[in-house]
């Protein structure tokens, strides 16, 4: 059966610093019907390390880099397109919430074509320190290697700083929302979903599971 694709994927992109809990609320979403979580981060550890490019990511991410933006976009592509026809992702009738990408203005360009951005939620915390305690128990739970050491943190951290904003100058202010990222998770899920149930888009996708 051929899938029905649109012009560009309808998208609610989570941005914020390393540890705010944007995987977190991505995967709550997720499991709402017709919302589909990618999360970029996720995409990449999935990768091989035998591959050319999962020795790529391996280099980048032990350092506590970023993986190149040319990089990061065609395998976020081509990922989303393997999914849409396996039928994980239905993108006649699924949103996307992405997680991870685009991280900055050169990616939401790179998309630019292929992305229509509802909304951009900015899990915004401020509190350093609590950030770095989330990261520090993230890595013993799940070994990640950038999450491993306070240098790392740190160097994640101030990327973020310098680039991830850029976001916000590219796209308007009127599709962005800051959401205070130090509240319980259900409360920042609250004030998401009370921003998403009134976009008109969102709304026209919601027909009958």
């Amino acid at each position: 059966m051929s899938i029905e694709r649109p012009e560009r994927y309808r998208s609610f992109i989570l941005t914020g610093a390393p540890g705010c809990g944007k995987g977190t609320q991505g995967a709550i979403l997720g499991e709402i019907p017709r919302f589909y979580h990618f999360a970029m981060g996720d995409a990449f550890r999935s990768l091989d390390t035998r591959t050319e490019i999962g020795q790529e990511f391996v280099k980048y991410s032990s350092a506590g880099q970023l993986v190149p933006d040319e990089v990061t976009i065609r395998l976020f592509l081509s990922q989303l397109d393997g999914r849409a026809t396996t039928h994980d992702f239905k993108p006649d009738i699924d949103a996307l919430v992405l997680d991870g990408v685009p991280r900055n203005r050169k990616q939401a360009e790179l998309l630019s074509e292929h992305l229509d951005v509802l909304h951009i939620f900015h899990l915004s915390c401020p509190d350093r320190d609590e950030l770095i305690t989330r990261l520090r128990k993230r890595a013993l739970k799940s070994g990640r290697l950038d999450d491993a050491s306070e240098e790392v943190i740190h160097h994640r951290i101030r990327t973020y700083e310098a680039e991830t904003k850029e976001l916000f100058d590219y796209y308007p202010d009127t599709i962005r929302t800051v959401i205070n990222a130090d509240q319980p998770p259900v409360k920042v899920l609250h004030d998401i979903l009370n921003v998403v149930v009134n976009e008109q888009e969102w709304q026209h996708l919601t027909l009958p599971v």
